[in-house]
């Protein structure tokens, strides 16, 4: 990811985005592009014309606190916003190499999960890569998935990736293009937290020419971080069902977050969440019924 091209990219899909009228100023004759003029930005944040177009055009890394602030007031950005800003503007003067090793689960976190089988829980590094869920995470968000996919770091899911390229996920949100915009938000504000992340790189580019629909997002620059909210589901095998989720960031150092789903006690929901419960139970039922069977077969012979 060239972070002076992002940089000057987000900068100008901003500007377009604001009307002179928006922020005080007149609106004289008909203009041949959307929004402010880099003459009138530059105006309202206080800096010169010359400065911001260096900024615009990749050429200055090195902003001080006060302009990438009068830039945020002058651009009506966001909290997220600001925070993405700032990051473009300052990357990172060395880039670390990527390490070869695979992300895994520390044994607490597996035995967090386990400790969960009422709740649905996934487990996910920067990029959305599952690396770890129980039984019920598994169930709710992608039943038709092996089990044991995340085990496997060359193939484990990925859940913005199946978002936009998987059939089954798609089908399973009510309101997917908001899901996938607030999807492809949250993987912006990554991607300009960390440039240096050569797979995040691959990953966003392999959607870009994958899938028109995360070409057309990524374009429109949204940013925003996703830590909490709720999601309407339109499950295969428990029907529909809105649920409440957290993304919850551990404290180890990792990067990894648990993203947990719940439901208000005593609602239609929470008794859907019951009803997958019972599913598993059964799947396992069933199967350790068959093998039992078979193994009594064998025996008989």
């Amino acid at each position: 990811m060239d972070t002076p091209t992002a940089l000057g990219e987000f900068l100008r899909n901003r500007r377009a985005q604001l009307r002179p009228e928006d922020v005080g100023l007149p609106a004289h004759g008909r203009r041949r592009v959307p929004g402010l003029r880099r003459e009138e930005l530059a105006l309202i944040a206080g800096v010169s014309i010359t400065y911001y177009t260096h900024l615009e055009q990749g050429q200055s890394t090195n902003a001080s606190d006060s302009v990438l602030d009068a830039l945020g007031r002058a651009l009506r950005l966001t909290p997220d916003e600001h925070t993405h800003l700032r990051n473009l503007a300052r990357p990172p003067r060395t880039h670390r190499v990527a390490s070869s090793v695979p992300e895994r689960v520390r044994d607490t976190t597996r035995r967090l999960l386990k400790a969960m089988p009422d709740v649905p829980a996934v487990v996910l590094d920067r990029r959305n890569d599952v690396l770890a869920w129980n039984p019920l995470g598994h169930a709710l968000l992608a039943g038709h998935l092996d089990p044991a996919s995340p085990e496997d770091p060359e193939n484990r899911p990925n859940l913005t990736r199946m978002l936009f390229l998987d059939p089954h996920t798609r089908d399973l949100y009510v309101n997917w293009r908001d899901e996938a915009r607030i999807s492809l938000a949250a993987l912006r504000l990554v991607a300009g937290r960390c440039p240096e992340d050569r797979a995040l790189a691959e990953l966003i580019g392999s959607l870009m020419i994958q899938s028109e629909d995360f070409a057309d997002l990524w374009a429109e620059h949204p940013v925003r971080d996703c830590t909490t909210g709720s999601r309407a589901l339109r499950h295969p095998v428990v029907g529909a069902l809105t649920l409440d989720f957290e993304n919850l960031r551990l404290s180890d150092g990792t990067g990894h977050r648990m993203l947990v789903y719940t439901a208000p006690e005593d609602s239609p929901a929470e008794a859907a969440l019951r009803l997958l419960s019972t599913t598993l139970h059964s799947d396992h039922s069933d199967h350790s019924d068959r093998s039992d069977h078979s193994e009594a077969s064998g025996e008989a012979r």
